[in-house]
């Protein structure tokens, strides 16, 4: 055995290209996500925990099978540190829907709590200040 062949055969990778079986090497990814905007990232990872926020509050399909409003509550705090910190970064354009969609969530959340938050207590509202409907 060569020693090209001998230093792939644990991996089952091509070292010339970065990929493997299993898809493509840690190079090929980091050059990927160097070339999508922060904006888009930034976006994408709030859209993520809206969802999983939404899914906690009992929101999605089988609702209550689902429901944590524990997690909820590290979800929606995670969104608003996001948002707020980087509303700047990503303009009015992208923020302003996030912000309502965080709005709604925060709602969502008072709604579904048996004893709710006092104003300005409940989950992401260190960052956005008291939420009202």
């Amino acid at each position: 055995m060569s020693d090209a062949t001998s230093s792939n055969a644990g991996t089952g990778g091509n070292e010339e290209t970065g990929h493997t079986e299993q898809g493509p090497g840690f190079d090929d990814m980091t050059r990927d996500i160097a070339d999508v905007p922060a904006v888009e990232v930034i976006t994408t990872v709030a859209v993520h925990l809206m969802s999983a926020a939404a899914v906690n509050l009992g929101l999605a399909e089988d609702g209550d099978k689902h429901k944590d409003l524990d997690e909820a509550r590290k979800l929606i705090h995670a969104l608003a540190g996001l948002i707020t910190a980087s509303a700047t970064e990503i303009s009015s354009f992208h923020a302003a829907p996030l912000r309502d969609g965080l709005k709604s969530l925060q709602l969502a959340f008072r709604e579904a709590s048996v004893v709710p938050d006092e104003p300005g207590q409940g989950p992401g509202e260190k960052f956005t200040g008291p939420v009202f409907g």
